[in-house]
Order: structure tokens, then C-alpha cells, then sequence
């Protein structure tokens, strides 16, 4: 209920976490002046009676304060805070109970471990003098050792953070100047597939208004064109394969749209790449702040050690005193020298123990020197990805040259499709001019028994000579046209037209590639002429 009331975007299983995450954070902007978390205990009446409170967890914004949940707390009954309160008093008697037994049990352990402590003071008084040599040599010469090798340490450690710093912030630099000029680069591209495309479209409703320019007449004309049904049969067909070739142009203008996406797809990537390294070294500097950390409580640590030490010599000062008093006492000693044995047996564990110590320290400074050698390995290895991260930012850049020259070649090839088109158009208007009309007014099919063509030779030629005037009504019945000679330019020109139309790719096929792949410019057995007229007829 609470996720449906409040849009809570949490599970039921991880709900109390971050409920106990948002508390801590809560008490730890605590004491400061202007809070980022609060925690509010909302109330409808002025005293906090028998009614619903509500806590609310509010995050401070110079815009506006946000409430990231909100909990109803229903009040309790006289019967449960009598529970409540009776196991209060419960817990804190037997907390007193225990606390008064605990204090019994030290007390007696104080007194004994007193007694005892004193017996043990005076017989170890007596042999502090004897250790105090020792102590005062073996701590010198570890002081020494332990400040020369401080100072040797820290200077490394200092010569290796600036080179450290100094190798990153070039590094940065470096990066984000590369990453600038290949955002202009491919801002500059996208503007110019913006250009192209918008060219595209342009030439695609032209086409369109075209194509209704064309249907517009053919309605006007629909009464007259009863007579000429099968020239009309003719032209519709014609129409369809211009359908068909319209269709295939929207397909290739869709095929470079999705391109162009795949390629901003693939430069978000790279972009994710280039962050995901700056978060590396992010973390590679927060683990050198912590080594850092390391080293100055190893530091505070030896500070205690030198501190102990001086408390020591000052009660070894004290002890040599007591032993000059009781210097005449000897004589009585003797009998305790049994005991004196076993003191210095336990005075040795000690001394082996301290030893023990100092060689765990020493092998602590050796692995934070094998540490350290380990970082500067992670360092040549986050080195080493942005090498790769800058070979793959290069070969995208050559993937989008490869899709450039494609581009430019489909231009190329429409543009070559436009003038057949053109050419087209040009033949049938000069075969159109040397047709005469029949005597019904309707323009002759001429018809070809030797090759079997049956229809028209272009669609164009029909709609040509069915637009011109009707002067050869009060001619004569029977004009002669020359089908012939006629049919023969025609042949002359689709062959020229024919030619032009397959030299290009096979000059391109015999390695005028213009920086284009092989796929690319394998030529189709199933393709679609570009005139109206079959392959049969042109052979023929």
C-alpha cells in the first residue's frame, strides 16, 4: 500500500534497509547548520492526545522540500503502555540486579589482585635495576631505526604521489581534448546527414506531387479515354512499377535512417566507455587516500609506543631509587632468589613477546610496500584500457568514412536513375512527334509481327499523341506512319541507354570501388529495367 500511495520504487525485502539508511543519514546531518535530511513528527492537533501522528523523512532543496516517505503512527492503548512500562521496570531491575553482583565479584577481585600486585612490586622493584640497562640500549637503537626508516619511507611516498598526480592530470587533459574534437567531428557529420536527408525528403514529395499531378489529369480526361481503354490498362501498369520503384526508394531512405541511429547508438557507448575510465581512476585515487589514512595511524601508533616507553623509563628512574634504600636488605633476599628465577623466566616470555610485535610491524611495512607496487600495476593497466578505448574510438571513426562513401554512392546511383528517366521521356516525345492520327481521331498502335509486340512502344508516346489537337479529322481517312524507321531509333536509343546504365558498375566492378565494399557493388541477374519495355523486347 505504501508503494502504491507514495510511488516507492523499493521491494518489500529491501524496504527496511533503506529505511534504516535514511535514518543514518538523518543523524549524521544531525549537527549541522542547514540539514540535507530531517526527520518531522507531524500531528493534526496541538498536543500530542489521542491522535494518528505521522513521520516524515524530508530532504532540504534550495527549490523545494521532499518527502520521501511518510509512516502513520497510531496511538496505544492504557493496557499496552502498562505492558510496556511494567517490562521497563522488569529489565531495569535486573540490570541493577546484575550491576550489583558484577560489582561485588570486581571488588573482591581488587582486593586479592592488590595484594597480590603488591607482593609482585616489591620483588620486581628489585630487578628493574638489572633490566633498566638493556631496555634503555635496545630502545634507542629501535628508535632510531624505526625514525630513519619513517623518513626514508615518507619521501618515497611523497615522490610517488607527484608523480602519481602529475601522470593523471595529463592523462585527463589528453582524454577530454580527444573527446572534444570527436564530438565536434560527429555533431559536424550529423548536421550534414541532417542536410542530406532533408534533401531526400524534398525530392520525395516532388515525386509525390508529381504523381498527383499526373492522376489529376487522367481523372479530367476519363471521358474521353473510354475509347482508348486498353492504352489506359497500359498506363496503369506503367503507374505500378513506378509504385514499385517509389516503395524501394522509401526502403533505401529508411536503411540509412536506421544507420544513422546505430551509429549515435554507438557513440553513447563510447561515451559510457570514456566514464567508466574516469571512474576507475576515481578509485584508484580514493585507494591511494586511504593508504594515506593507513599510514598516519600506523604513525599515531609509534607516537603511543614512544610515549610508553618514556612512562617506563621514568618509573625504571623511580625504582632505581627504592633499590639504593634497600641496598642493606640483601642479606635477607637470598632465600628468595628461588622465587627471583621464576620472575625472570615470565620477564623473558615478555621480552620475546615485544619481539614478536616489532616483526608483525615490520612485516606490516612490507606489505604495504608490496601494496603499493600493486597500485602502480593497476595503474599500467587502467593505462592500458584507454589505449584500447582510443584504438576503438579510431576505428569508429573509419567505420563512419566506410558508411560516408555508401551514402555518396546511393546518391550517385539515384541521380544516374533520374537521368534514364529523363532519357526515357526524350525518346518517347520524338517518337510521338512522327505518328499521325487515325481517322476515328484515336493515335494507331503500331504492331510488330516479326518480334510479336502487340501494345504500345512507351506509355508516354500514347499520352503524347492523344493530347494532340484533332486537327486530322477533316484530313484525310488514312494517314501512313513509318513504324519502321520509328521502331528502329527506339532500338538505337534504349541500347544507348542501356549501355550507359551498365558502364558505371562495370567500371566500378573492375576496381573504380570509390572507397566502397564488394558487397556493395555486386550487380543483381533479377534487377528492374528502368524503361517502360521489357528485356525481351530490346532484345528483340
Amino acid at each position: 500500500s505504501l508503494k502504491s500511495q507514495q510511488g516507492l520504487l523499493v521491494d518489500f525485502s529491501a524496504f527496511p534497509q533503506k529505511f534504516i539508511d535514511l535514518l543514518q543519514q538523518c543523524i549524521e546531518e544531525q549537527n549541522k547548520d542547514i540539514p540535507r535530511f530531517l526527520l518531522q513528527l507531524v500531528s493534526s492537533a496541538p498536543a500530542l492526545d489521542h491522535t494518528p501522528v505521522s513521520l516524515n523523512v524530508v530532504e532540504t532543496n534550495p527549490f523545494k522540500h521532499l518527502t520521501h516517505l511518510s509512516l502513520k503512527f497510531l496511538p496505544g492503548t492504557d493496557a499496552e503502555i502498562k505492558k510496556f512500562l511494567a517490562n521497563c521496570l522488569k529489565c531495569l531491575k535486573e540490570d541493577k540486579l546484575m550491576l550489583e553482583e558484577k560489582l561485588r565479584r570486581t571488588e573482591e577481585d581488587l582486593t586479592r589482585q592488590l595484594s597480590y600486585t603488591q607482593q609482585s612490586l616489591s620483588e620486581k622493584s628489585r630487578e628493574l635495576d638489572k633490566l633498566k640497562n638493556e631496555w634503555t640500549s635496545c630502545t634507542t637503537a629501535l628508535t632510531n631505526k624505526h625514525s630513519q626508516e619513517l623518513t626514508r619511507e615518507k619521501e618515497r611516498a611523497l615522490q610517488a604521489q607527484t608523480q602519481y598526480q602529475q601522470q593523471h592530470e595529463q592523462q585527463k587533459k589528453e582524454l577530454e581534448n580527444l573527446h572534444q574534437k570527436s564530438i565536434q567531428q560527429l555533431q559536424n557529420r550529423l548536421s550534414e546527414l541532417e542536410v542530406i536527408n532533408k534533401d531526400l525528403t524534398e525530392r520525395r514529395y516532388k515525386g509525390d506531387s508529381t504523381v498527383r499531378e499526373l492522376k489529376a489529369k487522367l481523372s479530367g480526361i476519363e471521358d474521353e479515354c473510354q475509347r482508348a481503354k486498353q492504352e489506359v490498362l497500359s498506363l496503369r501498369r506503367e503507374n505500378a512499377t513506378l509504385d514499385a520503384e517509389c516503395h524501394e526508394k522509401e526502403k533505401l531512405i529508411n536503411q540509412l535512417q536506421t544507420r544513422v541511429a546505430v551509429l549515435e547508438q554507438e557513440i553513447k557507448d563510447k561515451d559510457q566507455l570514456v566514464t567508466r575510465t574516469k571512474e576507475v581512476l576515481d578509485a584508484t585515487q580514493e585507494q591511494k587516500v586511504i593508504l594515506e589514512e593507513s599510514t598516519e595511524e600506523k604513525q599515531r601508533h609509534i607516537e603511543k609506543l614512544e610515549t610508553t616507553i618514556k612512562s617506563l623509563s621514568a618509573e625504571l628512574l623511580k625504582a632505581n631509587e627504592i633499590i639504593k634504600k634497600l641496598q642493606g636488605d640483601l642479606k635477607t633476599l637470598m632465600s628468595k632468589l628461588k622465587l627471583k628465577n621464576t620472575v625472570t623466566i615470565q620477564q623473558e616470555k615478555l621480552l620475546a613477546e615485544k619481539e614478536e610485535r616489532l616483526q608483525k610491524e615490520q612485516k606490516e611495512l612490507q606489505e604495504m610496500g608490496q601494496s603499493l607496487g600493486m597500485k602502480e600495476q593497476e595503474v599500467c593497466k587502467l593505462q592500458e584500457q584507454l589505449e584500447s578505448t582510443i584504438q576503438k574510438l579510431e576505428e569508429s571513426k573509419q567505420l563512419l568514412k566506410t558508411n560516408e562513401n555508401v551514402i555518396t554512392w546511393l546518391n550517385r546511383q539515384l541521380s544516374e536513375v533520374q537521368m534514364a528517366k529523363k532519357l526515357d521521356t526524350c525518346a518517347s516525345t520524338q517518337s510521338g512527334g512522327r505518328a499521325a492520327a487515325s481517322p476515328h481521331g484515336m493515335p494507331d498502335r503500331p504492331s510488330f509481327p516479326s518480334s510479336g509486340i502487340s501494345h504500345p512502344i512507351s506509355p508516354l508516346y500514347a499520352f503524347q499523341n492523344f493530347l494532340e489537337p484533332t486537327h486530322s479529322k477533316n484530313g484525310s481517312s488514312q494517314c501512313p506512319v513509318h513504324f519502321n524507321t520509328q521502331f528502329s531509333k527506339l532500338n538505337r536509343c534504349s541500347d544507348a541507354q542501356t549501355v550507359t546504365a551498365t558502364s558505371h558498375p562495370a567500371n566500378k566492378e573492375n576496381g573504380d570501388h570509390l572507397g566502397l565494399e564488394s558487397k556493395y557493388l555486386k550487380r543483381k541477374d533479377d534487377s528492374i529495367p528502368l524503361r517502360g519495355l521489357s528485356q525481351n523486347t530490346l532484345n528483340s
